[in-house]
Parts: structure tokens; sequence; C-alpha cells
């Protein structure tokens, strides 16, 4: 078979085609990582499922602060309150995973709601990328002070003896706030009626102004009013006394031993989060959580942080959705 030499002009026109096809090849093949590489090029939305001032809006606000600081952009929270976190969660579970949306989660939403709720529009453990667990919320049982309450002993009395009992608000049925308020009328056969809210900040408006006598929320939101005289703190359900809220007992000390129910937040993003982002967002967590400025602001706030990997996170989920289910169903709460 007789090869037909090329002519000069046909050899460099063909060495420039397979030059550029071979660019264009690698540029194609590069566009990925370069994509992720130059990720956050604009600001993040940080989705918190709740109305601000409560707990999960007051942590939000300190970790987009620190975090956006160590990304070099704007973490912007954006409060999406609804069906007790449901809505916040469904609107990040269908965001693009580009790393541009996130979520602050709450224990409630994601690990009590599964058990609350006969539909829900997430699956805690499918639709997420768990980047990591902020911390530990205390949570804390408070009243008006004009309310006839200032011990969980007067409590327990005055609502036994009252008409209809006394009613105490939450962020939402079926929230960690919700379940602990379940748990003490068990314990203690208080007469109490749940009143729920679209979030912690706005029972704790309607407590502070006497539209209800009680609210179950997180330290985090009920601080200031304590600290102010606005609200009578009763107890904190956590196994010690809140360092921000030392001279607040606990359950136990109050007279309910082994009563110790807590609440978590953390960080979440869609499903199939590019690994690299993943990875880099659960650095910058853990980094801004190990830092003594962040973490002095949210143990002001009752959370106590816990840096970790997302892998212990995803798990503790996993724990707590197990462990959840059988308290539901005692307490017989469920949406239809």
């Amino acid at each position: 078979m007789t090869t037909i030499p090329s002519s000069p002009r046909s050899s460099r026109r063909q060495w420039l085609v397979s030059t550029a096809l071979a660019a264009a090849g690698l540029a194609l093949g590069a566009s990925p990582a370069s994509a992720q590489d130059a990720w956050p090029a604009k600001p993040i939305r940080l989705v918190v499922p709740f109305t601000p001032g409560g707990v999960t809006d007051t942590s939000a606000r300190v970790v987009a602060d620190f975090l956006g600081r160590r990304l070099g952009q704007q973490v912007i929270v954006d409060n999406k309150p609804g069906a007790s976190g449901n809505i916040g969660m469904a609107l990040v579970k269908d965001a693009p995973a580009d790393g541009y949306t996130l979520a602050l989660a709450f224990d409630g939403t994601m690990v009590i709601n599964p058990h609350v709720f006969a539909k829900l529009p997430f699956d805690t453990l499918k639709d997420f990328t768990p980047i990591g667990k902020i911390g530990n919320a205390a949570l804390i049982l408070v009243a008006n002070p004009n309310a006839p309450v200032k011990t969980v002993a007067d409590l327990v009395a005055v609502s036994k003896s009252t008409q209809g009992g006394l009613s105490f608000g939450t962020s939402g049925t079926g929230g960690t706030p919700h379940i602990a308020g379940e748990l003490l009328k068990m314990r203690t056969g208080a007469n109490l009626t749940h009143v729920p809210y679209k979030g912690g900040g706005q029972a704790l408006t309607d407590v502070v102004g006497g539209n209800i006598p009680l609210v179950y929320t997180a330290v985090a939101g009920a601080h200031g009013f304590v600290k102010n005289g606005k609200l009578t703190a009763l107890a904190v359900s956590s196994a010690r006394r809140s360092s921000s809220l030392p001279d607040v007992p606990t359950f136990a000390e109050a007279g309910i031993p082994d009563f110790v129910v807590d609440s978590w937040v953390g960080l979440l993003a869609p499903a199939n989060l590019p690994p690299a982002i993943a990875a880099r967002l659960t650095t910058e967590l853990n980094a801004v959580l190990n830092d003594p400025e962040a973490r002095e602001k949210l143990r002001v706030l009752g959370i106590e942080a816990t840096p970790g990997s997302a892998a212990q996170f995803r798990d503790e989920m996993a724990r707590d959705l197990a462990r959840y289910g059988p308290v539901v169903k005692a307490a017989g709460i469920k949406i239809e």
C-alpha cells in the first residue's frame, strides 16, 4: 500500500486542527474542577426554616457571619418558616447542589417531623448532604413574670388547679420543645396545652406580651428576655446548668430526676453536593466552631459548639431518627 505524503501546507493545517481539538478537550475536562476551584464566586444563601428570633435564627446569624469571613463571600440568612420547618427544608432539597444554598438544620424538623407528619416533603438521610453539626442547644421553660408560676413545682400545682390548665408555646408541633413539654406532662401529670407557632421568636413574643403564660424554647432565644427580667426562667432540661444562665436550675434540681432533653442545630446542603465543595464547607465550619470568639457568641446563646465530621453528623441524625419514634408514638402526636 502506497502512502501519499502530505504537503507542508496540509501538515500544518492538520497540526493546527489537532492542537485546537486537544486544547478544547483539556478545557472541557477541566471545566467542572475549575468551577469548583472558583467556589464561592457569589454570596451564599443560608435558609433558616423558622421565623427570626429562635435558636435556629440566632445560631444561623453567628455562623453566617464567621463562615462568610472565611469564605470571602457574604452568607445571607433567609428565613423561610412554615409547617414546623418543612417548607424551608423542602426548598433547600429542591435547590441546585452547587454550594450556594445551605440549610440551618434543627433536630425537631429533621428527626422528629418524620414521625409526626403523615407526609413529609423530604427524606432526612437521602435528600441532603451533611456538612456538620454546629452544636447542642439547651432547652428552657420560661414564664411571663405576671403568671402565678415561679418554679416547676408551681407550674405543676397551678396547672392542676386551673380550669383548662396552662398553655405552653413552642416553635411548632413535633419540635424538640414540644416533645419536652409532652414528656413533662407524662412525668408530672401537669395539665398543659400545647400552642404551636411558626418559630420560637413568635412564641417568645407572645409570652413576653402576656398572650400565653409559658414557652418551652431554646436558651438561645430566651436568654436576653430572662436577663432583662421580661421572662421568668423555671428550669433548663439539659444535664447541667447552662453556662449562660447559671442561676437557672435543671429539671433534675427542680425535683424531676433524669429529665434531660437537649436540641441540636447543624448545616445541610442539597443532596449530591460536589465532594470538593462539601469538604471545604465542613473544614470551614469546623474552623468557625473552633474560633474562640464564635464559640463564645454561641455559648451566650446557649449553644455548645461541637466541631466534627460530616459522617458523625449523619450518624447522629440516623440515631435520633430511631430514638424519637417511640416517644412521638407514646405522646400521640400526629399531623395528617
